[in-house]
């Protein structure tokens, strides 16, 4: 592994141990060259997944590989704020990225993503799961944000 601060190419492992979740392992490093730490951390990749993104992002059909740290971003935009616990959002991206990952299928249509993370914030928080459906429904209005909102509140009184 290379160095972040220095660009050595040997760094050692002084420490290895898995994340709370048990999703990935968590490395110190040290440089061999300038003795600097850092850390690194290791996923399991099932497979390589294309997003074949839908229009409004770039071009119908457009393709890109998965990557968790987009979704990462966008939960924690939505989440942004909010008294919501990191772990649940943690086992909520990695339950998205396994499914992904397992479907069997080389590319997922960026809309499928898009549901599975509504679906996982409604259940976790109403306020971020309305933010993140803003974006992904495209809002133009304030109406548009009353009508979803009204919806979300029914389907909570059910």
């Amino acid at each position: 592994m290379r160095c972040p601060f220095c660009a050595h190419d040997d760094t050692q492992v002084k420490d290895s141990r898995p994340t709370e979740d048990n999703a990935s392992i968590r490395r110190r490093r040290q440089c061999s060259s300038c003795g600097a730490r850092f850390t690194t951390f290791e996923r399991v990749q099932l497979r390589e997944v294309v997003v074949v993104k839908s229009g409004s992002d770039g071009g119908p059909g457009r393709r890109e590989p998965f990557e968790r740290s987009k979704l990462e971003q966008s939960v924690a935009l939505a989440c942004r704020k909010r008294a919501i616990d990191q772990e649940r959002l943690d086992q909520l991206i990695s339950g998205i990225q396994r499914q992904v990952e397992t479907s069997g299928e080389p590319e997922v249509p960026s809309s499928r993503i898009g549901e599975m993370v509504m679906d996982g914030l409604r259940q976790i928080d109403s306020v971020a799961y309305i933010r993140f459906a803003s974006v992904y429904r495209d809002f133009s209005e304030a109406r548009d944000f009353e009508e979803f909102a009204s919806t979300v509140q029914q389907a909570a009184k059910e």
